[in-house]
């Protein structure tokens, strides 16, 4: 599987952006998606994911009521909605897939394939 993320940016405290992640050379359907992110310093931490049919999510509590993870299987398209963003979420978020399990995971080690990254930066 091959991801590409796009959609970061540098907003204002209280703002949003929607990362979007692209899925090609596997069936999208088959994959449990993941956005993971790191901020300088600190580990990788989980943020959100999504089950294979779109019915399930699973978002982090430091993002709950703020974030949205959703999928779009005709463009093979994973997307996290970001509102009422806080300097705290300042990271690289990056996109991650998972072929093998059928339950959503919160462990990085989990997801078979990554995507590049892409920069959030929220100034207060």
């Amino acid at each position: 599987v091959q991801l590409q993320a796009s959609g970061g940016g540098l907003v204002q405290a209280g703002g949003s952006l929607r990362l979007s992640c692209g899925a090609s050379g596997r069936t999208f359907s088959s994959t449990i998606m993941g956005w993971f992110r790191q901020a300088p310093g600190k580990e990788r931490e989980f943020v959100a994911a999504i089950s294979r049919s779109g019915g399930g999510a699973n978002l982090a509590n430091s993002v709950k009521g703020r974030f949205t993870i959703s999928r779009d299987s005709a463009k093979n398209t994973v997307y996290l909605q970001m509102n009422n963003l806080k300097p705290e979420d300042t990271a690289v978020y990056y996109c991650a897939a998972d072929s093998d399990r059928f339950s959503v995971s919160r462990d990085d080690r989990d997801y078979d394939y990554w995507g590049q990254g892409t920069q959030v930066t929220v100034s207060s």
